[in-house]
């Protein structure tokens, strides 16, 4: 998608002035934040405005399919909106770009309500009011005779009904515990995102009999502390295999909730600490389409798979033969302490602290049959697949972009027992049988404190049996086999890639 992205401020305060000089309002601003939903509102917005060197007021927040965005009528708030771009970080360490361009004005400021229709509005919710369970019934709103009898369209998919919506909420019931959505045909929840702000007492939230297709209609609600949730007739209902995969994707959302549609659910997870808490779930993966998810989680699984067996050699037939890799641990000099990284120092390639150019080259390991030869050096592991987070970063049709966060432990060794974090991130190209060739392989590994590795691997894995080993050790090189056989093709293939590429 093309988006105009305003480099300075001399444009827009050129076309501020231009427009006030006419007589005309101030014009209005697009900010974008590409794949915001994967971020909390409240954070990503509070980080904005800690960095914006100007005040503002966002108008119409919400979220575009996996970006979020609000408006601004100032052209100086723009200006300083755009010099916030790549200055804030998140939790991985990854800078956040902020998009400006000029807009047409917002949707929701254009279709505003009436007062005389937000006066009807408010009538027609606290009929629907029951004050002693502190719950709004909201279902079907859209042909409410009482709504309909005034020629008032409340269509809850459009920001500017919604908006209203929960305005009146917020302003007449400040202590709603319960919301009832149900039957109002909402196929996305872009404006249901100010819930978190206007209504963020509820506990139990009716979303059923709508058309929400997409978990990640959910991820812009996330941060309300729900503890009962209804999704039961929508779509996005059968995209999960199991019961347990869909309510592990849900909990995601909301880690505290206790019923799912009308189930109750197993408490939260809690670690035997001096004061015990939640343990908080780490953000959804993001895949873009489900063709994606099926294709790198099927690669995951393989590579780690392998990876994991105790022989290494398998692996040569995942990367391409001009594949590079590189390794890096963290370095902290004010930090005395031997560390328990050791095993990986000799092949870090830590940029902050690595000054000689030739070393530089030289720990940047080239050829597959050389990074493999590193990788079967580096200590024994068994990863844990649960923990892992997926992000896709681009796509195209000859390169796929993605990352790995995860943890693992060490299973041999002076460090065995030892659990480690890492960040992996992959740049790949298409491969035989819907597989994929590694072109360039990042790995970050560093130290995990122990109050963040008592819940990691806490159900102990049981020791083989001697009728289990076979088939578990036959499992795991069917595996190899698989990737040493695609091997010859994916060279075949790659030697095409590269004259196509020349």
């Amino acid at each position: 998608m093309h988006m105009t992205v305003w480099r300075n401020r001399k444009p827009l305060e050129r076309e501020m002035q231009e427009n006030t000089q006419d007589g005309t309002p101030g014009s209005w601003f697009r900010v974008t934040i590409p794949y915001g939903v994967k971020y909390d509102r409240t954070w990503l917005m509070n980080s904005i405005q800690r960095h914006c060197s100007v005040p503002f007021t966002p108008v119409d927040f919400h979220f575009v399919k996996n970006g979020a965005r609000f408006f601004v009528q100032e052209a100086s708030t723009a200006s300083a909106l755009m010099d916030v771009s790549y200055k804030i970080c998140d939790e991985e360490s990854r800078k956040i770009p902020v998009f400006v361009s000029p807009s047409d004005v917002p949707y929701s400021v254009r279709y505003k309500l009436k007062p005389e229709e937000m006066e009807q509005l408010k009538l027609t919710l606290m009929k629907r009011f029951n004050i002693y369970k502190q719950a709004l019934d909201l279902q079907r709103l859209c042909v409410d005779p009482d709504l309909v009898g005034h020629d008032i369209d409340i269509i809850l998919n459009r920001r500017s009904c919604m908006s209203a919506t929960l305005q009146t909420i917020e302003k007449n019931f400040p202590e709603l515990l319960s919301l009832n959505l149900s039957s109002n045909k909402l196929y996305q929840l872009d404006g249901l995102s100010d819930i978190i702000q206007m209504a963020p007492t509820v506990k139990i939230l009716n979303l059923s009999k709508n058309e929400l297709k997409s978990v990640w209609e959910l991820s812009k609600m996330q941060g309300l502390k729900l503890e009962e949730l209804w999704l039961q007739g929508n779509p996005l209902c059968g995209t999960f295999p199991d019961w347990s995969t869909y309510v592990r994707a849900i909990r995601d959302r909301f880690p505290k909730l206790l019923r799912l549609d009308g189930q109750e659910l197993p408490s939260p997870v809690t670690v035997d600490v001096d004061t015990p808490y939640v343990v908080k779930p780490c953000k959804g993966s993001y895949f873009g389409s489900d063709e994606l998810k099926s294709l790198v989680l099927q690669f995951l699984q393989q590579y780690y798979s392998i990876h994991d067996c105790g022989d290494r050699q398998g692996l040569v037939g995942a990367y391409h033969e001009e594949a590079c890799f590189s390794l890096t641990i963290p370095f902290h000099p004010e930090d005395p302490a031997p560390s328990s990284l050791c095993e990986y120092f000799k092949d870090s390639r830590n940029m902050k602290k690595l000054k000689d150019p030739h070393l530089r080259v030289q720990l940047l390991k080239h050829k597959k049959h050389d990074i493999v030869h590193t990788l079967c050096v580096l200590p024994k592991t068994q990863h844990d697949f649960s923990s892992f987070v997926v992000d896709t970063w681009s796509q195209t049709e000859r390169m796929l972009c993605f990352s790995v966060n995860g943890v693992f432990k060490e299973v041999e060794g002076s460090s065995q027992g030892c659990v480690r974090a890492f960040t992996r991130t992959f740049i790949a190209t298409p491969a035989s049988y819907s597989s994929l060739f590694i072109l360039n392989d990042e790995l970050f590994v560093w130290d995990v404190s122990p109050k963040k590795t008592q819940s990691t691997f806490s159900i102990p894995v049981p020791t083989p049996s001697t009728s289990s080993m076979p088939s578990f050790y036959w499992e795991q090189q069917q595996i190899v086999q698989a990737f040493s056989t695609q091997s010859g093709m994916n060279l075949q293939w790659s030697q095409k890639y590269l004259q196509d590429n020349e």
